[in-house]
Order: structure tokens, then C-alpha cells, then sequence
């Protein structure tokens, strides 16, 4: 498997990538308002990401099995937990709503992939607790990417945290992946451990400094079982609960990870405009 980031340029190229999206989301926490639709906020990310001389890597995007994505971004509200596009939900966001913006823009050859989630007023305490547990999750899970760990050791650790620690549930099926100059490369990057043998092949396959990884706690309240419609983008917690996405780009080095994202920490993530 090649590193993707093998010389300095590299390194610059996916850190300007990575600092764009970042960019993104600070103009985002700072537009975002009640009464806005999804509508509204994906022609702000275009407007944004064209002012920064960039453009979406997820708008056209198409993996073969399903339309192209019609959108600049990812926007999934409440129950939604990826994949939401700006048209599947026509109503003024609101009061209570839960945001998951995800953001993967192409600059100058090079990808920069993260998520967020923004609550809509001050989150009730499940809520607030929800949020945490993908905040702390992230953390915790992005300091196992050390050169030659496992990145088993990376599910073991979200895992723990969100369910044992929290007790709410990872998104089964759903996780990170390795980028560069392509949105998506390998490996594939489960958030749970592995239940039978040769159901995530990426498992015991140890970081390599050079690695570029894009990795996201998916976490719902109820349940870790989701319904997709045919042929369609958006992907719903089964049960409907709240659900929350967070994901950094991780470069991993000879001296550990480096968040290329960790600016997304310091957003302000509570909408109360």
C-alpha cells in the first residue's frame, strides 16, 4: 500500500487541502442560522469553497452503484447520519435539529475530507452527552494511528468509548478510509471491532508513516442498524434516533498521528442565531 505523502510538496499539498475544509467550517458555524434549509447552506459551501479557488470533491460524485451526488456537500439532519443532501429535506432547520455537515473539497491535486456536527440551540443533556461521545471517541481513537499499531487498535478504542463508556451505538457498516489525491483509497477503517473472521480484511494492517486517513465516529442514540432508500444517497438510523458524525484527516508519521483538521475543535458548534 503506498503512502500517499512521501515528499515535503506532499505534506503541503494535503495540509492545504485539509486547512481548506476547515476554513469551510468556520464560515459555516459562523452563517448557520435557525429558519436556514439545506438548500441554503449547500449554496453557501459553494460560494465558499469557490472563493477559496477550490471545489467539492463530493458534488458528481458517483461510485458506480448510485446517481451521482447532486450536492456540495454532505448535510444530514437528526436521524439522518450521512450522506444527507441538500434536497432530501425541504424544511427550515429549527430548534432541537441535530446538523452533521460534511465537507470534502480537491485543491490543487490533493483531497481534504471532515465532518462536524452542529446543534441547532443548546443541546438537552442526552444530547450534549451524544456529542461528546463522537468529540471524545475521535480523540482517543486518532491517538492509537501510530506507525506500526493495528488499526484494529483504532475500533477497539472508539468502540470502547461510545458503547461501553456512553452507552450509545456506532453505525454498523460505515467507517473511514485512506485518501490522498483520490477521495477514497485503502484501507478501509471500521469503527467496531471485527465479530467473525474476514469480516474487515483491514484490520490487523498496521499504520505506515505517509498514510493519509479520514476517520468518523458515526453514533446514533438507539441503535447501529440503518435503512438506505434504492438507489438513493441518504442514510437513516433504522430507529429514527438522533445521530451525530465526526471525522478528521490524519496523516500518521514516524513521531505519531497528525490531525491535519484539528482546527474543527475549536468551532462553535452550538447554533443559537
Amino acid at each position: 500500500m503506498r503512502a500517499a505523502v512521501q515528499t515535503e510538496g506532499d505534506y503541503i499539498g494535503a495540509k492545504a487541502a485539509a486547512e481548506l475544509v476547515v476554513k469551510t467550517h468556520e464560515a459555516l458555524a459562523g452563517f448557520l442560522a435557525h429558519g436556514q434549509t439545506l438548500a441554503q447552506i449547500d449554496a453557501f459551501v459553494a460560494q465558499t469553497l469557490d472563493s477559496f479557488g477550490a471545489k467539492s470533491c463530493f458534488y458528481r460524485y458517483n461510485p458506480g452503484r448510485m446517481p451521482p451526488f447532486p450536492s456540495q456537500a454532505c448535510l444530514s439532519v437528526n436521524g439522518c447520519v450521512v450522506h444527507g443532501t441538500a434536497g432530501y429535506l425541504t424544511r427550515p432547520l429549527e430548534a432541537g435539529d441535530l446538523l452533521k455537515i460534511d465537507i470534502g473539497v480537491k485543491y490543487r491535486g490533493w483531497i481534504g475530507d471532515a465532518a462536524w456536527t452542529y446543534s441547532f440551540g443548546p443541546p438537552t443533556d442526552e444530547i450534549r452527552r451524544l456529542m461528546e461521545s463522537g468529540k471524545e471517541s475521535l480523540r482517543k481513537g486518532v491517538a492509537e494511528l501510530r506507525a506500526g499499531h493495528p488499526f484494529l487498535n483504532w475500533a477497539k478504542t472508539v468502540q470502547r468509548v461510545v458503547e461501553d463508556e456512553y452507552g450509545f451505538h456506532l453505525i454498523r457498516g460505515l467507517g473511514g478510509h485512506g485518501y490522498g489525491r483520490s477521495l477514497h483509497a485503502p484501507p478501509w477503517i471500521s469503527n467496531v471491532v471485527p465479530t467473525y473472521p474476514g469480516e474487515w480484511p483491514d484490520a490487523k494492517l498496521e499504520c505506515q508513516p505517509g498514510m493519509l486517513v479520514a476517520v468518523e465516529p458515526m453514533i446514533a442514540i438507539g441503535t447501529g442498524d440503518t435503512r438506505q432508500g434504492k438507489k438513493q444517497w441518504p442514510i437513516f438510523v433504522a430507529d429514527d434516533s438522533m445521530s451525530v458524525h465526526y471525522e478528521h484527516d490524519v496523516l500518521i508519521t514516524e513521531n505519531g498521528p497528525e490531525v491535519l483538521t484539528s482546527g474543527l475543535e475549536q468551532l462553535k458548534d452550538v447554533i443559537t442565531r
